[in-house]
């Protein structure tokens, strides 16, 4: 064997240098240029784009990708991007919109008299490049992306040149005076509230930018992504003139329309007028170009309606339309800077080169997936299905809410303000940013009024925009803003889902006294989980909006008692394919791991070799660096059907306890002490033909700085237990359970299984199966595909791994096929527990194996552990949930600072304490008194 290991070596190493050494594509540049174009109503106007032109890498003819910036950004904010494509085979021109940068002109919000005229000459100068595949002369292969600003121009240049062979525009609107200007109510702009703040840092980021204005800007992308924080609040004007300091770069109409609807915060038709002009869904009608939408869930800006009229416009005249509503957008998230990339690489891929690579369904959500349980990184599933079912939802659930009428007041001034979102901040200040969903807003006391549904009784995903009938009583015209928050209980802030509010404003009719109205709620996705309330707050005033400075009161109430809530249930994840590289690798690494192990291990003590002694036993690395699954014995189970023996003979305060069975013990601890264990004298050696499952002596492992993790550990399991191992974080359970399993060495003491002494490689740990501190899958490869490679890591037989067996207990069912990235952490919990029963092992060790699972699953699981063990096999669980311990385990042995506290049958532990609730004793009762925390 030493003489195969060597040339496996050598070749592994060969490999190695060959990927080292071998060429890589040639690195992409940029050649700057500066383009002149005209525009204008009667092109009348000269202006100088400043662009980068970046030949494809590969060199050659080939497609090419215009890469447009956000509101303040220049092409400096997309160069990165830029690289990326052109290192993908793209030829790529970026450039600085007019009125940015160092491009001169003036901003006119993408109208189609300025900034698309701009881009259609663009395209006419690629056409004469020699770099740029052409469909015909004067006609190259050119598709368009950009995030917000740059996504506008994306849909306008479509709908007026035909030559845009495909486009991704990100975080965009369809309507610019509706974005401006929403009014929940359903009357349009005209009637709609003036999104001040965002207005304001919208135009605030005309003004020129020192350094030549490589601000980031709105929307700004990464990765073809859009921009998350504030870099482009952190850039600094210039010196101004007067007409600067007053307009910025702004077309003198749009900075008068601007000063108008700024200072009396209502929509004036000239205003509607010039707006709709920069607005895609007034020509979307003629966009022929398949288009991909990109739309943020965290967008206060241009929140997820504006895409779906985007969408249906343009599907409208037949043309191709995908949308993919992301973990990102102007206030923050993830971004998700590479699924978003490869998103549009993706489509650019099918569409401009033609490569056959497939495209999204038509309709994509970024859903969050919890943490995964070995790597504690957050999980983002995108589900998918085959139809857009717009926001209405393909189905509607009806939550019946309750509330009395109530009186609110809008303050004088309209200040304090409640605060749903801080535009332009929220990604700083937590507002649904990467690391956690929640969303907090605050409602002033006496502007709001509340109405709440009942502890939801089953999950609830909501998909679209909710809506709700409320009835307003007041003179006049009233403002609200409508908004529904997810509680949880009075421990925790209500969520906001992305920080969104409906703003609306409704007309009392004279002498009528009320009015009814239906409220469109914002657009989102959001799980709203059993036991959570509904919470609607209807307040007068919110910081991002315009409201009336006069003082008034009115009353609220509910029209009709319910809240229409939105839901999409096709919505499905996606199977991911697998490269070669991905099995190649890691199956690699394990033969020479195993070759390694077979020519290298050393028995620890010498005996008559047994069958169990010729298994072979391997360690899988897996993908977060840790060796935390040792490979199970996929032999035949000798099984003992219940010898009624206990594992542990506990005296305590001067109680002695036995287990009801032949009355032997293996261990016996005095008051809570374990330096005092010793066997009884009719447990001294091993029942002859016999053998104890697992069986700890004096086990104590320390920290470097000398504190002790375990400390003098004794205790036995037997065959058919189900033993609980209990104790508050940093007793010492996972550090006992690591080396139960041989991945960490004792500094004294030992652990055998099955009689045999435990040390890293030992063939007996073929014998268990485990699951500690979450698993380690390969996220490319489905579920089936994960499992199947660990069993093939051990070299037996497939079929001693039982894999319908372990499958059955996962319950994944079409979900084994999907990639692993794609899981909720309750899936990959079931899958890492069906991973440890493969070969069904004789002992089974398993670390918070209910963690994820929904009530029904924890209960199927709980039976499955019950019935494991019912066959003769031991199982070993840890666990912070009593009450489910209590219910499952058979045994328990509790530590607390690394030290044996108690241990025993859980009837006997319940029967010796005292009750206190009038119920019966609870194991979390006795769990409390024993490491003296119980008040």
């Amino acid at each position: 064997m030493k003489r195969v290991a060597a040339p496996v070596a050598v070749l592994a190493l060969a490999g190695v240098v060959t990927w080292l050494v071998w060429p890589s594509a040639p690195e992409a540049k940029g050649l700057d240029q500066r383009i002149a174009v005209v525009d204008g109503p009667a092109d009348e106007q000269r202006v100088e784009l400043d662009a980068t032109f970046f030949p494809a890498a590969g060199g050659g003819k080939a497609p090419v990708v215009l890469l447009a910036h956000g509101f303040g950004g220049s092409k400096q904010s997309v160069r990165q991007q830029a690289l990326r494509l052109a290192q993908d085979g793209y030829a790529v021109l970026s450039w600085s919109a007019r009125g940015f940068g160092r491009s001169s002109g003036e901003i006119a919000l993408n109208s189609a008299d300025y900034e698309v005229k701009d881009v259609k000459q663009l395209i006419d100068w690629l056409a004469k490049r020699p770099e740029v595949r052409l469909d015909a002369p004067g006609d190259p292969r050119v598709g368009i992306a950009g995030g917000s600003y740059g996504g506008a121009i994306a849909l306008m240049t479509a709908a007026y040149d035909s030559r845009v062979d495909a486009i991704v525009p990100q975080i965009t609107w369809a309507d610019l005076a509706d974005a401006l200007f929403p009014d929940g109510g359903g009357q349009g702009p005209a009637n709609g509230v003036f999104k001040r703040m965002w207005a304001g840092y919208f135009f605030g980021r005309g003004a020129p930018v020192q350094g030549g204005g490589a601000a980031q800007g709105l929307g700004a992308a990464q990765g073809l992504g859009a921009a998350q924080g504030l870099g482009a609040l952190s850039q600094q004007s210039g010196p101004l003139t007067a007409e600067q300091a007053r307009c910025g770069r702004f077309l003198p109409a749009v900075c008068e329309m601007y000063q108008q609807v700024a200072k009396t915060g209502r929509a004036t038709p000239e205003a509607i007028e010039l707006l709709r002009k920069s607005s895609p869904v007034t020509v979307a009608g003629r966009i022929k170009a398949p288009t991909l939408l990109i739309q943020g869930q965290r967008d206060s800006l241009f929140p997820l309606g504006q895409a779906d009229a985007n969408a249906k416009a343009i599907a409208a005249a037949g043309t191709p339309v995908s949308l993919a509503w992301f973990d990102g957008g102007h206030d923050g998230g993830n971004g998700e800077a590479d699924w978003l990339y490869d998103q549009t690489a993706g489509w650019f891929g099918h569409y401009l080169k033609g490569d056959g690579t497939p495209v999204p369904e038509r309709f994509t959500v970024t859903r969050d997936g919890g943490r995964d349980p070995g790597t504690r990184q957050r999980i983002r599933l995108h589900p998918e299905s085959a139809a857009y079912p717009g926001l209405a939802g393909t189905a509607t659930t009806t939550v019946a809410l309750k509330g009395p009428e109530q009186n609110i007041a809008n303050p004088p001034g309209g200040s304090p303000a409640s605060i749903s979102t801080v535009p332009g901040v929220g990604g700083l200040l937590g507002g649904g940013g990467g690391a956690t969903n929640l969303s907090v807003g605050l409602d002033m006391p006496g502007q709001v009024a509340v109405f709440e549904s009942a502890p939801l009784t089953a999950p609830l995903q909501l998909t679209g925009s909710p809506s709700v009938k409320l009835k307003v009583y007041g003179k006049g015209q009233v403002t609200l803003f409508a908004k529904v928050y997810d509680v949880a209980d009075t421990a925790q802030p209500p969520n906001l889902p992305a920080g969104l509010v409906s703003p609306l404003r409704v007309t009392v009719p004279e002498g009528a006294g009320s009015v009814e109205t239906t409220v469109t709620l914002p657009a989102v996705d959001f799980r709203f989980a059993v036991g959570h309330r509904l919470r609607l707050a209807v307040t007068t005033t919110d910081m991002g909006y315009a409201t009336p400075v006069e003082p008034a009161s009115y009353r609220v109430g509910l029209a009709a008692p319910a809240l229409a809530v939105p839901t999409v249930s096709a919505l499905a994840a996606p199977t991911t394919g697998v490269a070669w590289w991905v099995w190649a690798m890691p199956l690699a690494a394990i033969a020479v791991a195993a070759l390694i192990l077979a020519t290298g291990r050393t028995p620890s003590r010498r005996r008559i070799p047994t069958v169990r002694d010729r298994r072979r036993t391997a360690i899988v690395q897996k993908d977060n660096g840790r060796s935390d699954a040792i490979v199970k014995d996929g032999g035949h189970t000798a099984t003992d059907q219940g010898n009624g023996r206990s594992g542990v003979f506990v005296k305590d305060g001067g109680h002695t306890t036995t287990d009801q069975g032949n009355g032997r013990s293996g261990v016996f601890v005095k008051d809570g002490d374990p330096s005092g264990a010793e066997p009884l004298p009719s447990e001294v050696g091993p029942v002859p033909g016999e053998e104890v499952p697992l069986e700890i002596r004096g086990l104590t492992k320390a920290y470097r700085n000398g504190e002790l993790a375990v400390d003098d550990l004794s205790f036995r399991v037997e065959r058919g237990q189900v033993l609980g191992l209990l104790g508050p974080n940093g007793a010492g359970k996972t550090t006992t359970m690591r080396m139960m399993m041989g991945l960490i060495q004792p500094d004294a003491g030992e652990v055998r299984i099955f009689g045999d002494r435990v040390t890293p490689g030992a063939p007996v740990l073929s014998r268990l199966g485990s699951f500690v501190e979450g698993p380690g899958f390969l996220p490319h490869l489905s579920g089936r595909d994960n499992i199947e490679l660990y069993w093939a890591a051990t070299g037996r037989p497939t079929a001693d791994a039982r894999f319908d067996d372990a499958l059955e207990i996962a319950d994944l069912g079409k979900a084994l096929e999907r990639a692993v990235r794609t899981y909720s952490q309750g899936m990959r919990q079931r899958l890492a527990i069906a991973q440890a029963m493969l070969g069904l092992p004789d002992l089974l060790v398993l670390d918070e194996p209910t963690n994820g699972l929904d009530p029904p699953q924890i209960r199927e699981m709980r039976e499955v552990l019950k019935r494991y063990a019912r066959d003769g096999r031991t199982v070993i669980v840890s666990s912070h949930l009593l009450a489910e311990v209590e219910q499952t385990c058979s045994h328990v042995v509790v530590m607390h600072r690394g030290r044996l506290v108690s241990a025993g049958p859980v009837s006997v532990l319940l029967s010796a304490a005292t009750s206190t609730n009038g119920h019966g004793p609870r194991l979390e009762d006795v769990f409390l008194d024993l490491i003296g925390e119980k008040s």
